[in-house]
């Protein structure tokens, strides 16, 4: 459907968003052909979640949940976890490791009420997606969470925290906040989850991430979640985990069952323009697109609402809540298209979305995957096309 183009791209230069010169990618990462051949991420064994020993009213809620056997993450962490060792997870977004930390901790904290968690994560969307998912396994358990985020009001936090909540889930810059108001001690928490360890350290919260956990107390189980595993992040392993376990269903780069190529832009056809032709296929049911600048998504949402579609887009220069509502409408359909920057690209789990659109080429590889993993998730086919001008 899109004629890929094969030749060698030139070594030329981008100037990124704080004036340094980034290295423009090869063209030729973005085509690969989906192998056709397309699975969902199985169970490692035919254990049931029943069959796990955990509380009958959290296996009522995983099933109420729509889950039966465990994902490979699952099958391989579950039971480590709930014999209390610490774990190191090595695994691509979209696998399942949130069920599997929530299960085996909120089926802790149910044996033992004083049991505190705290759940480190790099995006708010996150927080509130663990948050939410916290809400369907931990219904009817009188346990309570609270996500600690940026750009909601932090009364309102400090009002949830001071009811001592089994579970908190939060952004490093706010949990600091909270330590440092003197609402948050953590001390108390005898569990930790750091999630997504390799994007908080591609953002810069390295130092952050080693303060939070020299006030932890030695005393405690601690599960490291990430897709890679590199000096940077063994900086945070050194200090964080005793004796873990490691467990890894890393996948390939980037997952078979989606479709990559290159949308050229050239002569004098408007990038818009070509943008427009494509969403109005009927293919494009779901459609998220990235770009480099908050100003030149916002700019790019307006444009595409003036031409009649549903469209919203999410970046830094967004409240939370604002956000938040694009994401919900994103989910339940009421938008086709949510653009964003790359603050949405990891660890956001949206069923069914059709495309990616890279409107501006991503700055790294690694931005590249987890971009297009937004799509072909849960073994459905997907698409990712990146426009080359």
């Amino acid at each position: 459907m899109y004629k890929p183009n094969n030749n060698r791209a030139r070594g030329q230069f981008n100037r990124g968003n704080r004036g340094r010169p980034i290295k423009k990618l090869d063209e030729r990462l973005f085509i690969r052909r989906a192998s056709g051949k397309v699975e969902a991420i199985e169970p490692v064994s035919t254990l049931k979640f029943d069959d796990y020993n955990i509380a009958s009213i959290l296996k009522q809620n995983i099933a109420d949940h729509g889950y039966t056997s465990p994902t490979a993450i699952q099958d391989k962490s579950i039971p480590h976890i709930l014999a209390g060792r610490d774990l190191i997870g090595i695994a691509n977004t979209g696998t399942g490791k949130t069920a599997a930390f929530l299960i085996t901790l909120i089926n802790k904290a149910l044996h033992d009420r004083t049991q505190k968690v705290l759940i480190v994560v790099p995006t708010r969307e996150l927080a509130i997606q663990i948050a939410d998912e916290f809400r369907l396994f931990g219904k009817g358990t009188n346990l309570e969470a609270v996500s600690t985020v940026g750009g909601i009001n932090i009364k309102l936090q400090t009002k949830v925290l001071r009811r001592h909540p089994n579970f908190v889930i939060g952004t490093p810059g706010r949990l600091k906040d909270l330590i440092e108001r003197r609402e948050l001690n953590l001390a108390y928490f005898n569990n930790v989850v750091l999630d997504e360890v390799d994007r908080m350290v591609d953002i810069g919260f390295i130092q952050d991430i080693k303060y939070l956990v020299s006030l932890l107390p030695k005393a405690r189980q601690s599960l490291f979640f990430s897709a890679t595993v590199d000096n940077r992040t063994e900086e945070i392993l050194k200090n964080f985990v005793s004796d873990p376990v490691t467990v890894s269903v890393k996948q390939q780069e980037t997952a078979e069952n989606i479709d990559q190529d290159i949308v050229r832009v050239e002569g004098r056809r408007v990038k818009i323009d070509v943008l427009h032709d494509l969403l109005i296929k009927p293919e494009f049911e779901k459609v998220l697109i990235f770009g480099r600048t908050k100003w030149g998504m916002e700019k790019l949402a307006r444009e595409l609402k003036l031409r009649g579609f549903k469209a919203a887009a999410i970046h830094g220069n967004k409240s939370q809540s604002q956000r938040q509502r694009a994401l919900n409408d994103f989910k339940s359909d009421a938008l086709q298209i949510l653009i964003a920057t790359d603050v949405a690209s990891r660890g956001l789990d949206i069923e069914d979305v059709t495309h990616v659109i890279n409107y501006d080429p991503p700055q790294t590889y690694d931005d590249y995957v987890h971009r297009i993993g937004r799509t072909g998730r849960a073994g459905k086919t997907g698409v990712a096309l990146t426009f080359v001008e």
